[in-house]
């Protein structure tokens, strides 16, 4: 399953891009993000400068029409800096643009690509509401008949960046809708009439990258803005929809696994330049051990991590589900643990804001919530293997 996995020439100079972009560019800025909550601009001009934005949109457009293998490994050369400004590079990887150009007409795809592979568009995708949220089938988002076209009412919660997106892909109900049928996807341009954006949430962590709450009063939108078009009599366009998120749920724990490496490193360095005794804390045999467990952890889940897109690269599609979800679950908490063992190794030192574990602490906290709950990926992984399906492996014959 994980034949032709090492990296091939462009993959290591990939690597090597995202990981100079990172050190140059994020690392030294990353807790200024954190203390002032500003959007990282600065972060997002570095990602347009090195032509990382636009990796997986087609050449036809633009971009390099490269997949999720060549995505996760940037995103985890990134996240190992500073996620918060990782995060940018998902959103335009993983996020809105990929559902344009999979299921978009070409029409839309000629006027939306080329801005958000050259860096000049910033899309946003509106998902979760006030009472929808892992429950994505309960949202309240309506579409309503207007003559050629639609009116859209909608308030999106937890809208990453999307105070500074300049479309948004929001996700509604199509006319006679109810529960999951009939919920499908619109793009819709932020300046439009109507769109507004109602404030900004105070975070524990990915402080650099606010989530905003955005709101959609009778915002025109022509036929022609449709991405997925919403059947009310199935639910076909909605597991369309969710089926695509396996992008975002890999991206998500590329950049678990790239924080928690980061972390790693940290307590390593810190074991070997601190004595305490006359002796280096790296020659105590229990501090051994909490590294060797903690490289373990992260390893595993960096393994899973890459059959699951590699898994994508070889049908050609999109990352399968099952394995995806025990992706991101792995990584989601191998990252905690990795980086809550970091903190404990560096004492004081880690629970400072001046040491980097505290930041990356609280920032892998919050991945361990959007793209899908640790609790949510868990009952869909029962629920699949119960139904008789198994993750690609020997081992399995369910």
């Amino acid at each position: 399953m994980l034949e032709g996995m090492e990296e091939d020439g462009i993959r290591s100079e990939l690597r090597g891009l995202a990981r100079s972009v990172a050190d140059r560019e994020f690392a030294p800025n990353a807790r200024h993000w954190d203390e002032t909550e500003e959007f990282p601009e600065p972060s997002w001009e570095a990602l347009v400068q090195a032509d990382l934005v636009g990796i997986t949109i087609s050449a036809e457009y633009g971009g390099s029409g490269l997949g999720d293998v060549e995505s996760t490994i940037v995103l985890e050369e990134l996240a190992r800096a500073d996620v918060s400004s990782a995060i940018l590079c998902q959103l335009a990887v993983n996020g809105p643009s990929r559902v344009v150009e999979h299921f978009g007409s070409d029409d839309l795809k000629a006027r939306w690509l080329p801005k958000c592979a050259s860096g000049e568009m910033f899309m946003c995708i509106g998902i979760t509401e006030a009472d929808a949220g892992s429950a994505a089938g309960s949202m309240r988002a309506q579409l309503t008949e207007d003559g050629a076209g639609y009116r859209l009412n909608a308030y999106k919660n937890y809208v990453t960046g999307g105070h500074r997106a300049g479309a948004c892909l929001v996700w509604c109900r199509f006319p006679g809708s109810k529960g999951g049928k009939g919920i499908g996807a619109v793009l819709v341009d932020t300046s439009a009439e109507g769109v507004s954006v109602v404030g900004t949430h105070k975070k524990m962590g990915l402080r650099g990258c606010s989530e905003a709450e955005l709101a959609f009063d009778e915002v025109r939108i022509e036929r022609e803005d449709v991405v997925v078009r919403g059947d009310p009599d199935n639910g076909d366009a909605f597991r369309t929809l969710l089926g695509h998120l396996n992008h975002e749920r890999c991206g998500n724990a590329a950049m678990c696994v790239g924080a928690a490496q980061g972390a790693l490193e940290r307590a390593i360095k810190h074991l070997g330049e601190r004595e305490t005794g006359g002796k280096a804390l790296s020659g105590h045999q229990g501090l051994q051990w909490k590294i060797a467990d903690m490289t373990v952890e992260l390893d595993a889940a960096r393994l899973l991590l890459y059959r699951a897109v590699g898994l994508a690269e070889r049908s050609g599609g999109t990352p399968p589900p099952l394995e995806s979800a025990i992706a991101k679950a792995k990584a989601n908490l191998a990252a905690k643990y990795v980086c809550d063992e970091a903190i404990q190794m560096l004492g004081g030192y880690g629970y400072s804001r001046e040491e980097p574990v505290e930041r990356i602490y609280r920032d892998v906290r919050g991945l361990c919530i959007g793209g899908g709950t640790v609790e949510v990926l868990r009952n869909f992984i029962a629920q699949s293997l119960l139904a008789g399906n198994s993750p690609e492996g020997p081992a399995w014959r369910l």
